[in-house]
C-alpha cells in the first residue's frame, strides 16, 4: 500500500469538534442505552467510538453473527445527531478462535505462552489471527459501511499495548522471512549483522531465532532488527484492515488509536497509511508538570501528518485504574488538559469511556458518567466542557504555528535503549528528548517534531537530541537545512553507527562530522553519584552520566567547555557557522538549569525570543488559518498567571476584549483571537503572586 498524500486523504464525516467517548452499550440493558443518548445530548456529546472489544458479542460462534444489538444502538445515536467512530471490533480474539488455534496465543522472551483472560491475545504474525481479523473487518465493513452515521473506522485498538513483540515460532518464521526481504542471502545476513565476533556466523535461515536470553549479550544488530521487525509485523496487520476497508468502504477514513511517545512501534509508518492521527493520552494527575510530557506528546501527533490536525480519541476524566497509586484530577484540571490538546492541534476531545463500568479490569477508571449518575462530578466538568466546546468551533481545522521541530527516529531510539553493551546505560532516548522538549517549553516555543530526513523548511530551529544512528540522506537533509539559514542542534552520542549497528568509519558523529566540526575521541560518562561541570559564559552547568571528548575543528567556537575532572578544558558545547546558518554539538547531559541556559543562548544566537521568566504551567500555544490567530493561554497550576499577548484579540471563551495582560486563575484558559501575525506570536508571563 502506498503511503497517503494530501490529495487522498480522506476526512472525517463530523462538522464540529469531536466530543465524547468510548461507549459500550452491550455492557449495559438496552433501558439504559435511552438514558445514555438522552445525557450525551445533554452533554453536547457529538461522537462515540464503538464497539471496540465486542467481537464476542457479535459473533458469539464462528461464523454465527448476532447483529441486531449493534443496529439498534447505531441507529440510536444516528438519530440523536451523534456520529460514530466505528471500530471493526478486532482488539481481541473470542475465546473460541484461540481455543480452537492455540498456536495463534503470544509468547514472552522466556517461551511462555501468554492465556487467555485479559485481552490481545495474539500473536501478530499468526497467519490464523490475520485471515480472521481481515474476515470480520470485512464482516463489519458489509454490514455497516453505509450507515449515515459513520464518521470514520476505528481499527482494532491501541496496537502494542499489550503485545507489541513475540517470540513464539510463527514469529520466529515470520522474523526469518523479514530478514531474507531485507537482506537477500544469507552472506548479506552475515555482514549486516557482523558474525565475526564472538562466531555468530549462520549457515543456514533456520539456525536464526527471535532474540532470547543467552550466556552473554546478545548481537546488537539482531536485536535492533527485532525492533524494527517487530513494528512491521503491526504495521502489516493494521495494514490487512485498511486493504479491506479501502476495497468496500473508499471513501470511509481510517485511523488507529495510538498511545502518544510510544517506544515500541514507528508512528512515522503507520501515519503515512492511515487518513487522520489519534492519540490516547493519559498525563499522570499525581505529576504536576505531566501537561509538558504532554505538549511533547501532541507535537508529535500534529506532525506525523505533516502538520494536519489530529483527534485526541482517548483520555481520562478523572483516575486512571492501572498505575500503582491511581490520583484523580484536581477540579478544573479535566478543562485545562483536554483544551491544551485542542491548543496543540486535536479537533477532538474524548474520554475512556462515557459510563463508568459496572465490572471488569476498568470498573475503577474514571468516566464521563461516574458511578453516581449524574451527580457525579465527573459528568457535570465534561458537561461544561462538551458545551464550552462549542465556542471553539472557529479553531477546528487551524494548525499549529511553531519555528522549532525536534527530529524522532526510532531506529535511533530502538538502537541506543535495546542494545545491552553500551558505553553507558545511563543515556537514554526519551528522557533526552523530553528534556531537550522541557527546555525550548519553557522558554516559551510550541514544539513540532519531524524525522531525521526533514521536511525543515518552515523551521527556524531544528534540535537533535540523539541520533545515535545516522546515515547520508540524514545528514544531506540537515546540512541543507543549515546552509539555507537553518540553526541545528544535535546532541551526544549521535552520528555513532550506521542502520547495521557499525561504527562509522572515524568514529562518531560519522557523517554529520562535516556539519558540526567535531570529532568524538571519546565517550566518557560520568560513573553514578558523581557529577562534573562545564563553564557557559559566566555560568557552571553541572554534568551528570555523560559527557565526551571532542576535537573541534578551527573554524569551531566553543560556547561551553569542561570545568572539572579530565576533561577540564576541551570543549562541551559548540557552535559553527555553515552556509547561512550554523550547527551546534551539545556532547553532555545537562540538568534542566544548564538545558534553560543553554537554549536560550541558541534561541537568542538565532534571533528567536526566549522567555527570562520561566514558568512551566504557563503555556502558550497559536493555531492559525490564512486570516487568524488562535492563541490559548493555558495556567496548569494552582497559582495565577499573567500573560502578556503581542496583539490584542477577542477571548472566543468569553467573548471578552482581551489586549496587554490576561491573568488567568487556577486551571484557567483564554482562546484569544487576532488578525494573523507575520511571524508566530511569542506570549510573554509574568507569575503573580498569590495574596495572603
Amino acid at each position: 500500500m502506498n503511503q497517503l498524500d494530501d490529495e487522498h486523504i480522506r476526512p472525517v464525516r463530523i462538522d464540529a469538534l469531536a466530543f465524547g467517548g468510548d461507549y459500550n452499550p452491550d455492557q449495559w440493558p438496552e433501558e439504559t442505552w435511552h438514558e445514555d443518548i438522552r445525557l450525551m445530548k445533554e452533554a453536547g456529546i457529538t461522537m462515540v467510538s464503538l464497539p471496540i472489544f465486542s467481537w464476542p458479542q457479535l459473533e458469539p460462534e464462528p461464523g454465527v453473527y448476532d447483529w441486531g444489538w449493534l443496529d439498534r444502538i447505531l441507529d440510536l445515536l444516528h438519530e440523536a445527531g451523534i456520529r460514530i467512530d466505528l471500530a471493526t471490533a478486532t482488539a481481541t480474539p473470542p475465546s473460541w478462535l484461540l481455543r480452537a488455534h492455540p498456536e495463534m496465543a503470544p509468547w514472552d522472551s522466556e517461551g511462555h505462552r501468554l492465556e487467555f483472560g485479559s485481552r490481545q491475545t495474539y500473536c501478530p504474525s499468526s497467519p490464523v489471527w490475520r485471515e480472521n481479523v481481515a474476515r470480520m473487518t470485512r464482516a463489519m465493513a458489509e454490514r455497516y459501511g453505509e450507515h449515515p452515521g459513520l464518521a470514520m473506522w476505528h481499527i482494532s485498538n491501541e496496537y502494542g499495548d499489550h503485545v507489541s513483540r513475540c517470540w513464539c515460532p510463527v514469529t520466529a518464521e515470520h522474523f526469518r522471512r523479514w530478514l531474507q526481504d531485507r537482506y537477500g542471502d544469507l552472506d548479506g545476513l552475515n555482514e549486516a549483522w557482523g558474525v565475526n565476533v564472538w562466531g555468530q556466523r549462520y549457515t543456514s535461515w533456520n539456525h536464526i531465532e527471535t532474540p532470547r536470553k543467552a550466556p552473554g549479550p546478545v548481537n546488537p544488530t539482531q536485536l535492533l532488527d527485532f525492533e524494527r521487525f517487530s513494528s512491521d509485523a503491526m504495521l502489516e496487520l493494521f495494514r490487512i484492515e485498511i486493504d479491506v476497508l479501502r476495497e468496500i468502504t473508499p471513501d470511509i477514513a481510517v485511523t488507529t488509536n495510538f498511545m502518544s511517545m510510544f517506544r515500541d512501534l514507528d508512528y512515522w509508518d503507520f501515519a503515512a497509511v492511515e487518513d487522520v492521527v489519534t492519540d490516547d493520552a493519559y498525563p499522570e494527575p499525581a505529576d504536576p508538570t505531566s501537561h509538558v510530557g504532554a505538549a511533547l506528546n501532541y507535537g508529535l501527533m500534529r506532525s506525523l501528518k505533516g502538520g494536519r490536525p489530529w483527534l485526541l480519541l482517548e483520555s481520562s476524566a478523572s483516575a486512571t485504574s492501572w498505575r500503582d497509586v491511581n490520583v484523580p484530577k484536581a477540579p478544573g484540571k479535566i478543562r485545562v488538559e483536554s483544551l491544551q490538546a485542542v491548543a496543540h492541534g486535536s479537533d477532538a476531545v474524548m474520554f475512556f469511556q462515557w459510563r463508568q463500568a459496572k465490572y471488569g479490569q476498568e470498573k475503577f477508571h474514571s468516566s464521563m458518567l461516574g458511578h453516581r449518575g449524574e451527580k457525579s462530578r465527573s459528568f457535570q466538568e465534561t458537561k461544561a466542557l462538551g458545551n464550552e466546546l462549542k465556542r471553539l468551533e472557529p479553531v477546528r481545522g487551524t494548525r499549529v504555528r511553531s519555528r522549532v521541530a525536534l527530529v524522532i527516529d526510532w531506529d535511533s531510539w530502538w538502537g541506543s535503549s535495546a542494545i545491552e553493551s553500551l558505553p553507558s546505560q545511563r543515556l537514554q532516548w526519551a528522557q533526552q528528548a523530553r528534556a531537550w522538549h522541557r527546555a525550548l517549553y519553557a522558554l516559551g516555543h510550541p514544539v513540532d517534531t519531524v524525522r531525521a530526513t526533514g521536511p525543515f523548511e518552515k523551521y527556524d530551529v531544528v534540535v537533535v537530541p540523539n541520533l545515535y544512528i545516522a546515515e547520508t540522506p540524514q545528514a544531506e537533509a540537515l546540512r541543507a537545512f543549515v546552509e539555507s539559514g537553518g540553526h541545528l542542534v544535535v546532541g551526544p552520542f549521535s552520528g555513532v553507527v550506521d542502520a547495521t549497528e557499525k561504527v562509522h568509519d572515524g568514529g562518531a558523529p560519522g557523517p554529520l562530522r562535516d556539519i558540526l566540526g567535531v570529532e568524538i575521541d571519546e565517550q566518557w560518562p560520568i560513573a553514578d553519584g558523581l557529577a562534573e561541570r562545564l563553564a557557559y559564559g559566566g555560568d557552571s552547568l553541572e554534568v551528570l552520566h555523560w559527557a565526551e571528548w571532542i576535537e573541534a575543528d578551527a573554524d569551531v567556537e566553543v560556547r561551553g567547555a569542561y570545568a572539572t575532572g579530565v576533561l577540564d578544558g576541551l570543549p562541551a558545547v559548540t557552535r559553527r557557522t555553515v552556509g547561512a546558518g550554523s550547527a551546534w554539538y551539545v556532547s553532555a547531559i545537562l540538568q534542566p538549569e544548564g538545558m534553560l541556559t543553554m537554549f536560550r543562548d541558541v534561541l537568542r544566537a538565532c534571533g528567536l525570543p526566549a522567555r527570562d521568566d520561566v514558568n512551566v504551567d504557563a503555556e502558550a500555544v497559536t493555531r492559525a488559518d490564512d486570516t487568524t490567530d488562535y492563541t490559548f493561554l493555558l495556567n496548569h497550576g494552582a497559582s495565577s498567571v499573567a500573560f502578556t499577548l503581542p496583539a490584542p484579540g477577542v477571548d472566543l471563551l468569553t467573548g471578552a476584549d482581551s489586549a496587554g495582560v490576561v491573568e488567568l486563575g487556577a486551571y484557567g484558559v483564554a482562546v484569544v483571537a487576532s488578525p494573523r501575525a507575520a511571524s508566530v506570536p511569542f506570549v510573554t508571563i509574568n507569575p503573580v503572586k498569590e495574596t495572603a
